[in-house]
């Protein structure tokens, strides 16, 4: 220890005794008291010794405190392993991930590991393991989802508009003879359900390959859904074909939920029995019509995607008579959780106080 002297002189001795007393840093606290030793005068390997070290450790401790002072005794964290990539580079990579492939440079029409793996080495010259590009997707806030269907001629725009002016687009429907009433808003859709059924995901081993029953016969009925998410309130029935006469009928079943006294604007798409010239509406019931191409913006597309995945896929009926009660009982098990109701369609751009 020859030529190592401790010479901070901002601590005195029973100073640096009262820090290592305070400190909840066991190892630093010896190296505190270790100094203070050498401070008074004690015999540098007594001073080592006595709090569990050898002389160079010591000695490379005064160093350190003589470089920083007592926060140049505690453990420093080690660095780590160096990040795959940088910031900029994640920034980069989000982007891309988020902007898709091209089909024509990159051979595939969604991102897979294995192809953000040869990008990743092709843009930044960084190997990595597919796990790991697993790994740094997952770190920038990227899950697997199923993907939403947009119809080719979906007009983005005109939804936008319609989800933002939709309170002046229900005050402007409101009938002359509705005014002062007040307004529910419900949404209405039908679902053809039956044989040429649907599968959903399971939980299963990985790298198995579940299987699951389809029917492929060509019986089916439909479900008219109707739904106000404000009040949770429902209308339903199951009918063998979807023209102007069955929607007729879920009007007259819509009107008689609503609230009495109150009038409903009812939103459909334009389907060619949502528009025909032989509707019956009832008097409590005005049509609004959403922008074409806009199954996004109708919640009961939500209901119908519920309903298949918890009740209808992976199923064979045995005949028509089959089909009708499964609809009824897969309407009913969403009908009679008023939570789901609510959850599944309420949309905040649709909630209108009038």
């Amino acid at each position: 220890m020859a030529g190592i002297a401790v010479t901070r002189k901002d601590l005195s001795v029973d100073q640096l005794r009262a820090a290592a007393a305070r400190t909840s840093d066991a190892r630093a606290a010896r190296r505190m008291l270790a100094i203070a030793l050498v401070v008074e005068g004690v015999e540098r390997k007594a001073a080592a010794e006595s709090c569990g070290m050898d002389r160079q450790t010591l000695r490379d401790w005064v160093h350190r405190y003589n470089a920083e002072g007592l926060s140049g005794l505690s453990n420093r964290k080690p660095p780590g392993r160096r990040p795959w990539l940088t910031p900029a580079q994640k920034a980069e990579l989000a982007a891309l991930v988020e902007r898709g492939p091209d089909p024509e440079r990159d051979g595939v029409v969604r991102w897979r590991r294995k192809d953000l793996k040869r990008r990743i080495e092709e843009m930044f010259g960084v190997v990595m393991q597919e796990r790991t590009v697993g790994a740094q997707l997952a770190e920038l806030g990227f899950v697997r989802l199923s993907v939403r269907p947009r119809h080719p001629k979906a007009d983005e725009a005109a939804q936008e508009a319609f989800q933002k002016n939709f309170v002046d687009r229900v005050a402007a429907a409101i009938p002359p003879a509705a005014r002062g009433k007040p307004i529910e808003i419900w949404f209405q859709d039908e679902a053809r359900v039956g044989q040429q059924g649907t599968l959903t995901k399971v939980w299963a081993k990985r790298g198995s390959r579940p299987r699951g029953l389809r029917d492929r016969r060509y019986k089916w009925a439909y479900i008219f859904g109707a739904v106000c998410p404000a009040r949770a309130a429902i209308a339903a029935l199951v009918l063998p074909k979807a023209n102007a006469e069955a929607l007729s009928l879920h009007l007259a079943e819509i009107g008689s939920q609503v609230e009495p006294g109150a009038h409903a604007i009812l939103v459909l798409d334009g389907a060619g029995w949502h528009i025909a010239d032989d509707l019956r509406i009832p008097d409590n019931l005005t049509l609004l019509h959403l922008p074409p191409y806009a199954p996004e913006l109708n919640p009961v597309e939500n209901v119908w995607e519920y309903l298949r995945k918890n009740k209808l896929a992976i199923t064979v009926f045995d005949g028509y008579p089959d089909i009708l009660d499964k609809c009824c009982q897969a309407w009913n098990f969403f009908a009679n959780d008023k939570t789901a109701v609510a959850s599944i369609t309420a949309r905040k751009w649709a909630e209108v106080n009038l």
